[in-house]
């Protein structure tokens, strides 16, 4: 039975939580998986800001939205936080997910691990290539776009994943929205146009790839030596200084008239 697009959970924004806090939980979540698997019990607001990344102060004001304040000279309950995150997100019930264009990334996200144990089914791949039609991939087979509304429907698909080349996301966005679809990761290198109601996250490989290439060029120049240079000799002609005239604007460049 699927329950991803009709029985969605009470949202994030009539519980006034902040989108920048939302936008942390998942780190909070990946940190405190990350002891629950060590089988630490409880974790102080100094080590888990530390672990995801953020200051502490931001972290118990994040959590005071969920309810949490944890205990003084304890910490937090690691194994509550994970559950009371993971509620929070909507990670404790399935969550259908259709990846349309199984290219090489689309193929990479079906073969993505990572998706089951976080609450994410991938119910459906598709793809616009009829021959890849009918090919397994992650052990699932590919199906064509001619089929896309009759999968969401039957597969009652909560999120669609966008990894079709630029020229085409707009149009199988559009199908998506349509058939119900109001939730979309979109992969293509393009910005996407939705109706009100629509939420979609951009992922962009090479955008990330130039801002870090833009810190790289800003670190190698701070990292430079600076050259030990000698002022420059004054020629005996310019070792007389001129007073500008009358409404002379000094060192700036003279304005020719018209």
């Amino acid at each position: 039975m699927a329950t991803g697009r009709n029985h969605r959970p009470a949202t994030s924004r009539s519980r006034g939580i902040p989108e920048a806090t939302v936008a942390r939980l998942p780190l909070y979540l990946r940190a405190l998986t990350a002891l629950s698997e060590r089988s630490v019990p409880t974790v102080s607001s100094e080590e888990l800001a530390a672990a995801a990344g953020v200051n502490s102060a931001k972290l118990r004001k994040d959590f005071s939205y969920l309810g949490s304040y944890g205990t003084r000279g304890v910490g937090y309950d690691v194994e509550y936080l994970v559950y009371q995150i993971s509620r929070e997100l909507g990670l404790t019930q399935d969550w259908p997910v259709v990846i349309v264009g199984i290219g090489n990334l689309g193929a990479a996200l079906a073969n993505y691990g990572g998706f089951a144990s976080r609450g994410f089914r991938v119910a459906a791949l598709i793809d616009a290539d009829p021959a890849l039609a009918g090919k397994p991939v992650a052990g699932i087979d590919v199906q064509h776009t001619d089929q896309l509304e009759q999968i969401i429907d039957e597969s009652g698909v909560s999120i669609g994943v966008i990894a079709t080349p630029a020229g085409s996301a707009q149009q199988v966005c559009d199908r998506l929205v349509a058939a119900g679809i109001t939730s979309i990761l979109n992969f293509a290198p393009t910005v996407l146009s939705v109706p009100e109601g629509v939420d979609v996250r951009k992922v962009d490989l090479s955008i990330e790839l130039q801002i870090l290439a833009f810190h790289e060029q800003r670190k190698a120049g701070e990292e430079a030596p600076e050259e030990e240079t000698a002022p420059p000799a004054v020629p005996p002609a310019a070792a007389v200084t001129k007073r500008p005239g009358p409404g002379s604007d000094g060192d700036r460049p003279a304005v020719m008239p018209a």
